[in-house]
């Protein structure tokens, strides 16, 4: 739908998982909203598997089912996580339980196909949102509002900008935030698969050689591959036939759950470490890639996008009656409330992936003796367990 002059409480940019889930969360708060996304068909269910899968946390969870998201998920595309078993370059092997940390699972494997097809569902039936489907040209400012140039030649006018954009945000960009990039040389590889053996909703991630390989549960047998690898490496795995593929999964994994049949093509995208120095500025917020960008490894990229989103609706539900949703007292809050979760979870992906990418025969004793104590440490592996649930 195009706009001609459109005056709206917030302007949404940005149509992925993230910025879907901001337009529902601000539009379901009462607000007015603009989402600014190319205009899909809506997604057919499919047969096979979306190779791009997320493990969504519990408070992911939660977010969606305020949001009557979750509720329409299709509960046969769901795998639940209740074990998860992680391998060193050694010996060490680290053991987390749904049923030892009291919780009712550790994750849920869902495919990205999945909740956008709930998203779009839950979208197309708000009144209070519309849709356009025009790119951003142009981000200007007053003391009253913000507006929006468009590709058509249409304008917006907004009292909140959300940049959703993903991690090479223009809105970013149009506000000056300072973003540093430090390219891991790695590209994660993603692909499906058929299991001999059943996987007992159990996670298994492998550290070898200064990669790092994970097979995650999906429903009737299938588990996803999530394999970081240097990038001249994933592609030559990306290049090869489904068989050979699924015969270098089971030899680096020493056939876990016996043989594999690769059911999806694989597919690759870069893994990079992306901070920013501002997450607000003068009626702007970012959320998701455009605020931040970790490395796979803990699976807690899209939460903690999600975590974005529930912040900042919060934020605008306790917003005093005299502010306005650019105020900058009010985006200050949505960026304290996010800075010590975004900067804790940096620092744990960046420091794991630097510490099994260094080689030699030292640096392995030291990370697999840390890995054997923190499994000896029921109530580290608690704290471990509540820190990626959210």
């Amino acid at each position: 739908m195009n706009a001609h002059h459109q005056t709206f409480d917030a302007a949404v940019i940005g149509g992925g998982l993230v910025g879907k889930t901001a337009a529902l969360a601000l539009t379901q708060a009462g607000l007015r909203v603009a989402l600014l996304a190319q205009a899909c068909a809506p997604l057919a269910a499919g047969a096979s598997f979306d190779s791009r899968v997320y493990a969504l946390s519990s408070s992911s969870q939660a977010l969606l089912e305020r949001l009557r998201v979750w509720q329409a998920l299709d509960l046969a595309r769901l795998g639940p996580v209740y074990d998860m078993r992680v391998y060193g370059d050694a010996h060490a092997e680290l053991h987390f339980s749904a049923f030892q940390a009291s919780v009712p699972q550790l994750a849920w494997i869902v495919e990205s196909s999945v909740i956008e097809r709930a998203l779009d569902a839950g979208l197309r039936f708000q009144p209070n949102l519309t849709w356009i489907d025009s790119r951003a040209q142009a981000l200007d400012f007053t003391a009253d509002s913000a507006s929006v140039g468009l590709a058509n030649g249409s304008v917006l006018v907004a009292d909140l900008v959300v940049g959703a954009d993903g991690a090479h945000s223009w809105v970013r960009a149009q506000i000056g935030s300072k973003m540093n990039r430090r390219d891991y040389r790695q590209t994660g590889v993603v692909a499906n698969f058929k299991a001999e053996r059943p996987h007992g909703e159990t996670a298994f991630q492998w550290f070898r050689d200064g990669e790092i390989i994970a097979l995650l549960p999906m429903p009737d047998g299938h588990v996803s591959l999530v394999w970081s690898a240097r990038t001249e490496h994933a592609e030559q795995l990306i290049a090869l036939d489904p068989a050979q593929l699924a015969a270098e999964v089971e030899r680096v994994t020493g056939g876990q759950l016996g043989a594999l049949d690769c059911v999806t093509p694989a597919q690759g995208f870069p893994l990079a470490l992306q901070t920013v120095d501002r997450l607000v500025a003068p009626r702007v917020a970012l959320v998701g890639d455009a605020a931040h960008l970790i490395h796979p490894l803990a699976g807690q990229g899209m939460n903690l996008g999600l975590r974005d989103v529930a912040a900042l609706a919060d934020t605008v539900a306790g917003k005093e009656s005299f502010r306005d949703l650019g105020d900058m007292v009010l985006l200050r809050r949505y960026e304290r409330a996010r800075r010590e979760d975004i900067r804790a979870l940096m620092i744990a992906t960046d420091g794991l992936q630097k510490l099994f990418s260094v080689p030699g025969p030292l640096a392995k004793i030291v990370r697999n003796s840390g890995m054997a104590f923190v499994g000896a440490q029921p109530f580290i592996k608690r704290w471990l367990v509540s820190a990626a649930l959210g």
